[in-house]
């Protein structure tokens, strides 16, 4: 139960958003890059003035009874290239998304470990040795390094003399100390890794993931909870106060939609010795989820053979709030794919998850793990008005889906090449080899894999089926007759669109038929990229997430011979059919542990909508932590859950201001449900009509 004080701080910072009062107005997004221009500055030197504008501009916001400080008051981050300059970058270089670095997960503890001033004397030995080796560049790289961390010490500086002048006792001490200097507690080490996190953001990198928090913290959280500092409940309030501070600028960050902004935090997991790593820390901050009732940090447990269902009935709890997280992901299976895709062991059972759900490793990761999507539902919408009809056997049926898988994934790798990220400097201070080699992150760090996403796979299974039984078998329906039902969008036939719909098998009903048709497109997906090289040197990864693909995919998607509709919605990630009128539970997750998805781990979860009555007490409570540790013991690989009501939702449309805490989980992420476009909201609906 939150304290008084947290209590304040909640309705502050998230109910009264009481600290958009201090925001700053907004100035022209240009005003840096075409001074740029004009200079015709390098890239490097663009990143580090853009990231040293900001905390040279940023305003030191102290408010009275606050512990962990740091507030952002500008409002946008300043582009560095102009749009005529963005243009030309775009028709000579693959540009991901925005172009900045996103996606990854810094080793934290680089920095805390030491604290700026000895990371500053490290980069000021390299420098000397690059210098006198002719690295010039090397050596002008980390004085901008050395640049940014005095930046980042000066605003520190300007909020500990804000702190004595606001009677902040708490914050003025702790800033005596972090982040120029290791953090010697728990307190410090929270508010540096506050620090170090805003000023990620101030860079203009997005999606800065927090990691294995439970376990980089552990041993400030141990030894204070040794020494007698904190009481469990205190240390509570702390980590619920450290909490907050992710949701207060959270509304400006970039993503696809409100509260796509990747901070999440892993949980748990086991070590290479087999040991489960969930500890007291992990458990206390399941709590302060419980108890907050927030998008942010979004929670991941990992979870394995030996997870006690005590673990799965605490993330239990945490769904039954409708927060939409705790997303679970199985060592069991994801650390042997890793080992299997090259990761070294001591990475592999390291892992994280990217801002969704992509498996990345700290420090050492950088993939672009969402660099395109395939399509199985378009794969297979294309063979059938392309070659059904030249097809005498369902055999070359299934070979023309194959090949069209295979050239789909040709042409994604292919448009993976001569890939540009903006440097960035600070990131790079965090990232293995890069300090020591005087590199930037953006060029490339241990690992640079790239990562595909899968939508549709249960809309392509289930047309499949269908093709199969009533062309192949029964023959009930000529080659003809299904191409121009599916041209005319089941016009005039309803009774064929409802029989694919409804009356047919589906993914997600424990039909081995059409659960073997899935396992059989994974598997030509994964080994479509097996052996190709992206031009850093990494791999390319097959996933079963579909990111916001699952939207742009099913757009302009032809009607589908499961009997969905032209434009008609595809699921969300690894799940059935929105058309999938299910069984039960149990058969759900049965079809979906029968693919080896250690060939797929580029991540994507089972998504499940259960109604909210299923968690009303105790004994229903360890019933669905039953359930969930269930999936994972038959092989499952990633789930995610949300407990919502379609009631609740349906009216949250039309009486917006009523529900503004109502909170859902989109495709990886957990967002506020008035604040989604309404086709996302739409679709959430639409997958609960069909829930369990």
């Amino acid at each position: 139960m939150m304290t008084d004080h947290i209590k304040k701080l909640r309705k502050f910072f998230i109910e009264e958003k009481g600290q958009k009062a201090f925001r700053q107005s907004p100035v022209n997004p240009f005003i840096l890059a075409e001074q740029f221009q004009e200079n015709d500055t390098s890239p490097l030197d663009r990143a580090t003035e853009r990231l040293l504008y900001v905390l040279a501009h940023e305003k030191a916001v102290v408010f009275q009874n606050e512990r962990i400080g740091f507030t952002r008051t500008i409002p946008v981050i300043p582009e560095i290239y102009t749009d005529s300059e963005m243009t030309k970058l775009s028709n000579n270089y693959h540009i991901h998304e925005k172009g900045d670095v996103c996606n990854i997960n810094v080793d934290y503890a680089k920095l805390l470990s030491v604290g700026f001033e000895a990371k500053k004397t490290e980069l000021e030995k390299n420098i000397v040795d690059f210098e006198k080796r002719g690295c010039l560049d090397e050596a002008h790289l980390e004085k901008q390094q050395i640049r940014i961390l005095n930046g980042i010490e000066a605003l520190a500086e300007k909020y500990k003399e804000a702190a004595k002048e606001n009677k902040n006792p708490f914050l003025a001490r702790t800033l005596s100390q972090v982040p120029q200097a290791a953090p010697r507690n728990f307190l410090e080490a929270l508010q540096m890794f506050r620090i170090i996190h805003f000023c990620m953001w101030c860079g203009r990198n997005y999606h800065n993931t927090i990691g294995r928090f439970d376990q980089f913290m552990y041993p400030y959280f141990k030894k204070d909870m040794d020494n007698g500092i904190y009481t469990e409940e205190t240390a509570l309030e702390l980590i619920e106060e450290f909490f907050l501070t992710f949701n207060r600028d959270s509304d400006m960050y970039p993503g696809m939609q409100q509260g796509d902004n990747g901070q999440s935090m892993v949980l748990g997991g086991m070590d290479e010795e087999g040991h489960d790593q969930f500890n007291s820390l992990s458990e206390l901050c399941l709590k302060a989820a419980y108890d907050l009732h927030v998008i942010d940090p979004k929670i991941n447990v990992r979870v394995h053979r030996h997870t006690p269902l005590s673990t799965y009935i605490l993330g239990t709890n945490l769904t039954k709030k409708g927060l939409g997280f705790p997303q679970y992901s199985s060592d069991d299976i994801i650390i042997p794919g890793l080992i299997k895709l090259g990761y070294s062991k001591e990475d592999a059972y390291n892992y994280v998850v990217a801002a969704c759900w992509e498996f990345i490793v700290p420090g050492k990761g950088m993939d672009i793990p969402n660099i395109g999507a395939l399509s199985f539902a378009g794969a297979v919408a294309d063979a059938t008005t392309a070659h059904l009809l030249e097809c005498e056997t369902y055999q070359d049926f299934q070979d023309a889906i194959d090949a069209n898988i295979r050239g789909a994934c040709n042409d994604l790798m292919d448009s993976t090449k001569n890939v540009f990220l903006f440097p960035a400097p600070f990131l790079s201070l965090m990232m293995d080899g890069c300090v020591e080699k005087g590199k930037d992150v953006s060029l490339g760090c241990i690992y640079n894999n790239y990562g595909f996403h899968g939508t549709g796979l249960a809309t392509a299974a289930d047309s499949l089926i269908n093709i199969r039984k009533y062309i192949y078998e029964q023959k009930t329906m000529t080659k003809e007759a299904l191409l121009m039902t599916l041209n005319d969008d089941f016009k005039n036939e309803n009774r064929i669109c409802n029989i694919f719909r409804y009356e047919s098998e589906k993914m997600g009903n424990n039909d081995d038929e059409v659960d073997a048709i899935a396992a059989h497109l994974l598997d030509t997906f994964s080994n479509a990229l097996k052996g190709h090289r992206n031009d850093r040197g990494g791999i390319f990864r097959a996933g079963t997430g579909s990111a916001m693909y699952y939207i742009w995919h099913s757009k302009d998607l032809m009607a589908t011979a499961d009997g969905r509709h032209k434009g008609e919605g595809i699921p969300a990630n690894y799940s059935p059919s929105l058309f999938c009128k299910n069984i039960g539970p149990v058969s759900i997750i049965k079809s979906f542990t029968k693919s080896d998805l250690s060939k797929c781990v580029n991540g994507g979860p089972l998504t499940l909508e259960l109604h909210d009555t299923m968690f009303r007490n105790s004994e229903s409570i360890e019933k669905v932590a039953t359930f969930v540790k269930s999936f994972f013991d038959l092989g499952g690989h990633q789930l995610q859950l949300n407990a919502v009501d379609r009631d609740t939702l349906l009216d949250a449309q039309k009486h917006p201001e009523k529900y503004r805490n109502l909170i859902v989980r989109v495709w990886g992420w957990s967002g506020y449900f008035v604040e989604l476009d309404k086709c996302y909201q739409d679709h959430i609906i639409q997958r609960i009509e069909l829930s369990t």
